[in-house]
């Protein structure tokens, strides 16, 4: 009955327009005392899923990703990737792509992706002749790299979630290949419609110019390498690369590229704030939900269902991937992670996936969730930003699905694709 009043008024809460902290929290707190448990036991799960230290890493993350949507790095992006892959037919549809790759190992955000890339990417392939919902779908599908691609700090939200079973490092170096496997199937796709439809290539700028492109960009480019490196050498912790990952930054994008105002910084500061407001509830009040799913043994609940369904680890997974993308369709991502990681983790570990490869399925799954009706956050800002209605983009999208659904496979299926760079680089 207990577990049963939870999910209740949490989804009660949720369908009434209630925050998802404060639903998490008012279900978790009636649930303690209907129980009988001293409500004191609750704020002690509320404090203590804050009192981590990793946690300090979040903002930091969060504001460099600020930093380089405001800071002018994505047109250096975008001018060196059109260099390098314009020649190729529907070449801004590849820009698109690699540069959200490379934006996206440096902001660590899919909304900044589609923001930053999205407002320059979108007009000027409407201009050059693509149709707005081409547009539109190549951007808002490739921001996923933001997410995938170290560094994330979905990845930091998921390895406290996992209860220390995945080390942080360990993810952000198991995002590397599915993420770029991703990204080149997303470039398939978008070469594909681009044929179908007859899309012009572009010029090449000559040797030259693209080295001078090359030099600009890569300064900025360096952010992630100096994180995720500075992480992997030993040299900083996770949290100490953050911060170095923002001050570095800061230097690049205010010294050397001059594209950091007083007003840019102060946005970005206050972005930051509200961003991190909202993640810490939610890992405060969902810290004092996933307590009281090991209570109730919610993940013997959740494997028990699933075996009477069948036995068989590819459908047991299947079914855990089908669930994951449809509750992605509904809720924020942040949330989903610390509320579904309890329950289903436990589950794929039985089925013999290891908790950084199912930190990298979830990654992509929930993503996913990002880019669909009735709420993904990065298909609203893009049908905003290309004057299209959500409806005309989904009749046309589902190229792209189809190459992530494609490669969200093979990493549940094919462990080697998430594990082998880890356990090359951090076993040594």
């Amino acid at each position: 009955m207990g577990l049963f009043i939870l999910f209740f008024l949490f989804f009660f809460f949720l369908c009434g327009g209630v925050p998802i902290a404060y639903a998490l929290g008012v279900a978790s707190l009636a649930t303690f005392l209907y129980e009988g448990i001293n409500p004191a036991i609750a704020f002690q799960r509320v404090v203590g899923g804050l009192s981590i230290y990793s946690l300090i890493a979040v903002p930091f993350f969060i504001f460099a990703g600020e930093l380089m949507l405001r800071g002018g790095i994505g047109t250096k992006l975008v001018n060196l990737c059109l260099a390098l892959v314009g020649r190729v037919r529907g070449g801004l549809g590849q820009v698109n792509v690699v540069s959200s790759m490379i934006f996206g190992g440096i902001s660590g955000s899919a909304v900044a992706d589609t923001s930053a890339l999205g407002s320059m990417l979108i007009p000027v392939m409407e201009e050059a002749g693509y149709d707005k919902d081409y547009a539109v779908n190549v951007t808002v599908t490739s921001s996923l790299a933001g997410i995938v691609i170290p560094p994330s700090h979905n990845m930091v939200l998921y390895a406290l979630a996992a209860g220390g079973t995945a080390s942080i490092s360990g993810l952000f170096i198991a995002g590397v290949i599915p993420g770029m496997l991703m990204c080149l199937a997303l470039c398939v796709a978008a070469y594909g419609v681009a044929v179908t439809r007859n899309y012009p290539r572009e010029a090449f700028p000559g040797i030259r110019r693209t080295l001078l492109f090359a030099a600009d960009a890569i300064p900025g480019m360096l952010t992630g390498v100096i994180i995720v490196g500075g992480i992997l050498s030993g040299i900083f912790t996770v949290t100490e690369s953050a911060a170095i990952g923002v001050i570095y930054g800061l230097i690049v994008i205010g010294l050397l590229y001059r594209g950091l105002t007083i007003a840019s910084l102060i946005e970005s500061l206050k972005a930051t704030v509200r961003t991190t407001a909202m993640v810490m509830i939610l890992v405060a009040t969902a810290s004092s939900f996933a307590y009281l799913l090991s209570i109730y043994r919610m993940p013997e609940l959740v494997m028990s269902g699933l075996t009477a369904v069948s036995d068989n680890p590819i459908i047991v997974l299947l079914l855990i991937n089908l669930a994951l993308l449809v509750l992605g369709c509904f809720m924020d991502m942040a949330a989903l992670i610390l509320i579904c990681t309890p329950i289903f983790l436990p589950v794929a570990q039985q089925m013999g996936i290891e908790p950084v490869q199912f930190g990298i399925l979830m990654m992509m799954n929930l993503g996913l969730g990002l880019t669909t009706p009735p709420v993904g956050a990065c298909l609203f800002l893009g049908c905003s930003i290309g004057g299209i209605r959500m409806e005309e983009t989904i009749k046309t999208i589902w190229p792209f699905y189809l190459a992530i659904l494609t490669v969200l496979m093979m990493v549940t299926f094919i462990p080697g694709i998430s594990l082998w760079l880890p356990n090359l680089l951090l076993a040594q």
